[in-house]
């Protein structure tokens, strides 16, 4: 087996650093609009430029076209965690976030397109730190759609492999990766400037609409306000409510879409899937509503909805306290932690292509039990699904829970109550964001410990790379010659 080649880690490190310095440049347009002070932007990308020197350097001969797949899988997950560390930078200068903890976490819950914050007064902060915080999602929402699209099936990860096993995208993405990536790239694009432009026309000030953009195209949930989205007209949670469901299709159905390939479209279980579940969901929250309060069926439909696709899509975005609904819809809520949208999407979460194996395997399962003799096989896409991808979705999901029971007892034990350590857990491992508890929609994690801050943060990173990206790293297979 090949060694690995540090060197190799540092030159994509070097990279990935180079990227992070024009994102901080990005934001001194901003700062200088708003008359604040540029220097936070512009130490945090001296320093981040002077490490990525530094890396080039030192690695500068190391040929990186013929990368294994162990240089692959350490790459990806040292690039996430050397990015959020520098992420950091922008709070740190600006006095924002003087604490290191409290940076991490928000910069980790930022990348990852978690949306948690310990951030109470929003909008006390600079406007340069507002942008760069809502940045930080679309930046994680486009290198996540890269790496679940482009890297991860080339690593061989076989259930993301199923993603493509109903269409040509994967054979096309090695001849023409960078023609794939530069799709990828127009269709993000393509959001973005369609509900800037939509959000613009409900008379919200650009930065506004773009902020809000940053953190409903990468489904992350960061607000720019101290009420959430609940500050804005029903004409703007509407077109947010939209977007956040658009964003949690698969951005290979947008890419069959722009290829014109609608069979390919209307083919795709998942997104079947996906649209009935949030219809079932939806309609489920507003009877509740309906049944329970006082409210009619107009605000009851938008907040049922709202609530329902903003945790199917894992964005976190609130128009209402939640805990302040009746136990059936706090209950359905809590389920909904564990969804996620399509896979290939910026969402976080199990994701529906797995749900969707799993209660094929059910059915497989009782039609077996009720005609013994039946030859039945589990089918995506129309298409059998393999003994070791079926095996691999189902252990996924089984890791998934274990990791959900294990780092719940550790939070709880901690100190934390029931309720809302058990569900700060999940809404970080499935990258949600508002929790139950102490960390509802309406409350913020800054009153959790140090300890407690980093090890959520640290279910974020893993959850956002599809777990085995992770805990790979740790095989003893992987670091044997």
């Amino acid at each position: 087996m090949k060694l690995i080649n540090p060197l190799v880690i540092l030159r994509i490190l070097s990279t990935i650093l180079f990227l992070e310095t024009v994102c901080f440049l990005l934001c001194l347009p901003v700062a200088l609009v708003y008359k604040e002070d540029p220097y936070p932007f512009i130490w945090s990308a001296l320093s981040t430029l002077s490490l990525s020197v530094v890396f080039f350097i030192v690695s500068w001969k190391v040929r990186i076209e013929n990368i294994s797949n162990r240089e692959g899988f350490l790459s990806v997950t040292a690039g996430w965690l050397a990015f959020t560390c520098l992420g950091t930078l922008p709070f740190i200068f600006s006095g924002a976030l003087p604490s290191f903890v409290d940076a991490f976490f928000e910069t980790a819950s930022g990348f990852s397109t978690t949306g948690a914050s310990v951030i109470g007064n929003v909008e006390i902060l600079p406007q340069s730190v507002i942008f760069w915080r809502s940045f930080t999602h679309w930046i994680g929402g486009l290198g996540i759609i890269v790496l679940v699209i482009l890297i991860l099936p080339s690593l061989r990860i076989t259930a993301q492999n199923l993603l493509f096993r109903e269409s040509s995208l994967k054979e096309k993405t090695h001849p023409k990766t960078k023609a794939v990536g530069l799709r990828l790239l127009y269709i993000y694009l393509g959001l973005t400037l369609s509900e800037v432009l939509l959000l613009m026309a409900g008379d919200l000030a650009f930065f506004d609409s773009l902020c809000l953009t940053f953190g409903t195209v990468a489904t992350g949930g960061f607000a720019i306000k101290n009420s959430g989205v609940t500050a804005y007209s029903s004409y703007i949670q509407y077109i947010i409510g939209l977007f956040m469901f658009l964003s949690g299709v698969s951005f290979v159905v947008y890419y069959h879409f722009i290829k014109l390939n609608f069979r390919k479209i209307t083919g795709n279980e998942e997104l079947r899937f996906y649209a009935v579940t949030t219809l079932l969901a939806g309609a489920l929250a507003t009877a509740v509503l309906l049944a329970n309060t006082n409210k009619s069926f107009e605000p009851a439909f938008r907040e049922g909805f709202f609530q329902v696709i903003s945790f199917i899509t894992t964005t976190g975005f609130s128009t209402a306290d939640y805990l302040m609904w009746p136990v059936a819809g706090q209950f359905l809520m809590f389920l909904l932690l564990f969804t996620g949208a399509s896979t290939g999407s910026t969402t976080g979460g199990i994701k529906m292509l797995r749900h969707l194996v799993v209660v094929k395997n059910i059915r497989s399962a009782y039609v077996k039990l009720v005609h013994p003799k039946t030859v039945s096989h589990t089918r995506i896409f129309n298409k059998p699904v393999s003994e070791q991808t079926n095996v691999s979705i189902l252990s996924f999901i089984i890791l998934y829970l274990v990791i959900f029971i294990t780092g719940s007892f550790i939070i709880v034990i901690s100190g934390v109550d029931l309720v809302t350590g058990v569900s700060a857990v999940a809404a970080s491992l499935g990258n949600v964001g508002p929790a139950f508890g102490t960390a509802g929609p309406m409350s913020n994690f800054a009153h959790f410990s140090g300890f407690n801050k980093i090890f959520l943060s640290l279910l974020m990173i893993i959850g956002r790379l599809e777990i085995y990206t992770v805990f790979v790293l740790f095989a003893r297979s992987f670091w044997r010659l």
